[in-house]
């Protein structure tokens, strides 16, 4: 599995993972034994999060005897985000998830909770062993500026956005902040939660011929096309073992510069939205 250095954590992550939203919606056995498929085909970085129902009791089970492997993030939603209830919810997490520690800890979106108390409660987390690193979820460029102002360079590890291939707006300038403060970017929802291109669309097409080039799937091509730069990351989710491996192929799985011109072709970037699409 192809790796690479996730923001300022100093460590190499793969850069396909798997995400867990709306995981316990298919049978918890298959959910684990999806996630476990998904690890043995090099797929370590496991994304959750406190506000994913029984999500991360999924991952703690899928995960079990394999923690030193994994690279795990988590998340806090925004109304636990005070410095003591950061605190509180990482704790409630890691008895879910059945460990220690978590490689990771983001705000889920920007709150009204100061921020200044968040990222204080992060590096209280840090600074006991509880998270490795900390980062942030769903932030705009504003929001983005006004955490590095309070935390200081190298301390944000990641931000997570919404980046599928109908969905480009990071491309306008989120992504070329995170590459120019060190910050990784990591995808969620790349296959469009349910609204992946129609086969029989011209999109569509363009993604099967690829697909077939690299004896590959159209899935894994636009897995390959979002984590085409040196910063980025992906988390697709499913709750199927040989879906799993499939999305595994992505990593090893290098587009060409007319292969890319074709996809850009089919689903272009668009203009710079006001706000930052988020699900």
């Amino acid at each position: 599995m192809h790796a690479r250095p996730f923001g300022a954590t100093g460590l190499n992550v793969s850069v396909v993972g798997q995400g867990t939203w709306r995981i316990d919606a298919a049978a918890r056995e298959a959910a684990v034994a999806a996630l476990r498929a998904g690890i043995d085909a090099g797929m370590t970085h496991i994304d959750t999060a406190e506000m994913y129902g029984d999500g991360e009791a999924i991952v703690g089970e899928a995960i079990r005897g394999a923690r030193e492997e994994i690279f795990l993030v988590s998340k806090v939603v925004p109304g636990n985000a005070t410095r003591r209830g950061v605190a509180r919810a990482c704790e409630q997490s890691l008895r879910r998830l059945g460990t220690d520690r978590l490689d990771a800890y983001l705000l889920h979106w920007p709150g009204h909770h100061p921020l200044e108390e968040t990222i204080a409660g992060f590096e209280d987390l840090r600074q006991a062993g509880k998270i490795l690193s900390w980062g942030l979820s769903n932030f705009d460029v504003e929001d983005l500026d006004r955490a590095l102002r309070i935390a200081g360079p190298y301390r944000i590890a990641c931000n997570q956005v919404l980046y599928h291939l109908g969905e480009r707006a990071i491309e306008h300038a989120v992504l070329p902040w995170c590459a120019k403060n060190g910050v990784a970017l990591v995808g969620y929802s790349p296959f469009g939660s349910g609204d992946f291109p129609n086969p029989a669309s011209p999109g569509g097409r363009v993604l099967a011929g690829i697909a077939e080039a690299h004896g590959a799937t159209p899935y894994a091509v636009a897995l390959a096309f979002l984590t085409r730069m040196e910063n980025t990351f992906t988390i697709p989710k499913t709750g199927r073992a040989s879906r799993a491996v499939e999305n595994a192929g992505a990593a090893s799985l290098h587009l060409n510069a007319a292969e890319i011109a074709m996809i850009e072709a089919q689903f272009p970037r668009g203009p710079r939205p006001r706000t930052l699409p988020m699900l």
